[in-house]
């Protein structure tokens, strides 16, 4: 049988009935293989591997060994509980082996569990699924984490004091970060939040969101948006001896900057438009760049950016100037536009 849609979700948090085995595919292997870890906990619970009432085959070995698959099926366990033999990397090349499995699977064995790469419809490792009344085949595609998906994660995490805020926070990011950063910064924010009682924050979910490779750069780009010409200077040698690249500089800037012009010139203002911004901005940072924002206005953040658009196509033209000292001059003008 197939299984698709808000019926394979909820099937996966709580799966009803013997199924003799169940396929997961999808060409992103972080989302199939989160989905496999929580199909498999509902299965047979946090401990099965403790108690080995999970065994782990992979595909390349079940190829060497077809019937090892059937045999761990029909293994009598040493602890109680139901078992599941998972089979990694499946591919249509086993589809006969697990065929096999599927047709002389009882209800006292074991739960087959396979997860696979990319299938389409003629795919014969689908088709030995969906052609087994007793079996499901669901495909993971590419969609952000929903609402129940989240509210999960917050549990697993302990996470009880989640607000409409907060939650609409979290649905905005997820939309941004793929399935297992998404799945870490809920883990952090429940060790961020461990022993406090107080409600979420927009603080608290930019405290714990993934750190970018461009966050040494924020001291430099913070300095020209926010008018302290003295810091940039100093700031910039300082990145220099840490051996930044001027064009990542001025590439950082660039983007710090038009999402700063989108900011200014979002008809629901500054805040709504850092909402929506991919990535999404939370807390203190928001305020910031709100801040930063209002201060320059539209007009100034166009003249900034065509500085900057100038500098970059100087550092990559076939002239070599000085790189570093061409970056200083356009951070300093940049920082000066508000005095103008």
């Amino acid at each position: 049988m197939k299984l698709s849609g808000a019926q394979a979700s909820a099937f996966i948090a709580k799966p009803e009935g013997a199924r003799a085995g169940i396929l997961l595919y999808g060409m992103d292997a972080m989302r199939v293989s989160l989905k496999r870890q929580q199909l498999i906990k509902a299965l047979v619970g946090p401990k099965a591997e403790e108690e080995m009432r999970l065994e782990r085959i992979n595909g390349a070995d079940l190829r060497k060994e077809p019937s090892r698959v059937l045999d761990s099926l029909k293994a009598q366990g040493f602890f109680p509980g139901p078992r599941v033999v998972f089979v990694e990397g499946a591919t249509d090349g086993l589809a006969d082996v697990l065929a096999i499995a599927l047709k002389e699977w009882t209800k006292e064995d074991a739960t087959l569990v396979a997860t696979a790469g990319s299938l389409n419809a003629r795919s014969k490792l689908r088709k030995a699924f969906e052609g087994d009344q007793r079996s499901l085949a669901i495909g993971i595609y590419d969609d952000p984490p929903g609402r129940a998906d989240i509210e999960r994660m917050a549990k697993e995490a302990n996470l009880s004091q989640l607000s409409q805020s907060s939650m609409d926070d979290l649905l905005t990011l997820a939309r941004t970060l793929d399935p297992g950063e998404m799945a870490q910064t809920i883990e952090k924010l429940g060790l961020y939040k461990f022993g406090d009682d107080t409600p979420i924050t927009g603080d608290d979910i930019d405290a714990c969101m993934p750190a970018t490779a461009d966050a040494n750069l924020d001291d430099a780009v913070h300095a020209a948006a926010e008018g302290r010409s003295a810091d940039v200077v100093p700031t910039l040698k300082r990145l220099a001896g840490q051996g930044v690249n001027p064009t990542a500089l001025c590439i950082a800037a660039t983007r710090h900057f038009r999402t700063l012009h989108a900011a200014a010139t979002h008809p629901q203002g500054p805040d709504t438009a850092l909402s929506r911004a991919r990535p999404p901005v939370f807390g203190p940072r928001k305020d910031r760049l709100v801040r930063q924002a209002q201060r320059l206005g539209a007009a100034r953040l166009e003249k900034a950016l065509d500085d900057l658009m100038n500098t970059d196509l100087t550092l990559r033209s076939a002239r070599k100037p000085p790189e570093m000292a061409l970056v200083e001059r356009a951070f300093i003008r940049i920082s000066m536009l508000r005095r103008s």
